[in-house]
């Protein structure tokens, strides 16, 4: 049975991700014994500080649905909030599997069920992005700059240079770099692509330029702006409580966690299920930064991005059973 083009593209962009999480993390974890990790989860681990972090993740969904409800207003769609936060809850569930689908996703989801514009949705769905990249920006420049003594200190005490840097990346490390710089281009071009397509139809266009100008008429600015800032407070607090949960990381402070937030939050550009791979790098190299031991950090990224994509998955799950069952009673 011959695949079509179509279903091949689509494994693609399955089987492409996947494997780069893969060869990544293998590639991290290839001297870290299991006993390791099984110790400290019995042992090391506070389950209590794990377990209050997890609200924030789910909070930081639903205030990114409210906000978005917010900007389609101005365009003319008011859908529910509930039908919202089960889009967006299905668009970070999906994107475990296809990274960066749940965009697309979530705008079908208010199609389907408030017969929301899709294409002005999308529009929509860019302006949040752009949005919160300024955003990121702007907090990654601030922790930069109040954190530049850490980073000359430990250039000092280590005599580590650009040029040793470089000269101590192995081949591994070197083909990991080429491929994410590869997949990069790969998600240009084929962002070039689409656009390209949806110009040839004038009221695409035209729908698409009506959701990326909402903004610009939302009710209540300061309320879009206090929904912006809760969403990344909420993403912070999320990742900053589980550093309670190990004795080698509760004394880092707010601020190690928060370079570690800003690295962590590039890292998943790279196109893997929820940055696997990419994360645990960046923010494993942050914590050794801090004094964390290469072992110790390790462990700390591989637990806490693990249960926190399990909670991601559950809210999907969540969310498709919840719509199914509005199907059903619609239907009777």
């Amino acid at each position: 049975m011959e695949l079509s083009n179509s279903q091949i593209v689509k494994s693609v962009k399955v089987a492409v991700p996947l494997a780069l999480a893969v060869g990544i993390l293998w590639w991290m974890y290839r001297g870290i014994g299991w006993e390791e990790l099984a110790d400290a989860l019995e042992h090391k681990m506070s389950w209590t500080w794990m377990l209050l972090s997890m609200p924030f993740g789910v909070l930081a969904q639903v205030l990114r649905a409210a906000r978005w409800r917010q900007v389609l207003a101005p365009a003319g769609e008011r859908p529910r909030l509930s039908t919202c936060i089960h889009a967006v809850f299905l668009s970070y569930a999906s994107s475990l599997v296809v990274p960066r689908v749940g965009e697309v996703l979530r705008c079908g989801v208010l199609k389907r069920y408030e017969g929301t514009n899709f294409t002005m949705s999308v529009g929509t769905v860019v302006t949040e992005r752009i949005i919160d990249t300024l955003f990121i920006l702007v907090l990654s420049l601030l922790t930069f700059l109040t954190q530049i003594p850490v980073f000359l200190d430990f250039f000092r005490h280590t005599g580590v240079s650009v040029s040793s840097i470089l000269g101590s990346f192995s081949l591994t490390g070197w083909l990991v770099t080429a491929a994410c710089g590869l997949l990069a281009l790969v998600c240009v071009v084929l962002v070039s692509r689409r656009f390209r397509i949806l110009s040839r139809t004038k009221n695409v266009v035209s729908d698409l330029k009506n959701g990326l100008l909402s903004v610009r008429d939302v009710e209540r600015p300061m309320l879009f702006v206090a929904y912006s800032a809760g969403i990344w407070l909420s993403y912070y607090l999320h990742f900053y409580l589980t550093f309670f949960c190990f004795d080698f990381t509760a004394g880092l402070g707010g601020m190690a966690a928060l370079v570690a937030f800003v690295v962590g939050t590039f890292a998943v550009l790279v196109p893997t299920p929820n940055g696997a791979g990419s994360w645990h790098f960046a923010v494993k190299t942050v914590l050794v930064l801090y004094g964390v031991g290469q072992t110790e950090a390790a462990v700390f990224v591989l637990i806490v991005h693990t249960l926190q994509t399990l909670l991601v998955a559950l809210l999907g799950i969540w969310s498709s059973a919840a719509l199914a069952l509005r199907r059903s009673k619609a239907s009777q």
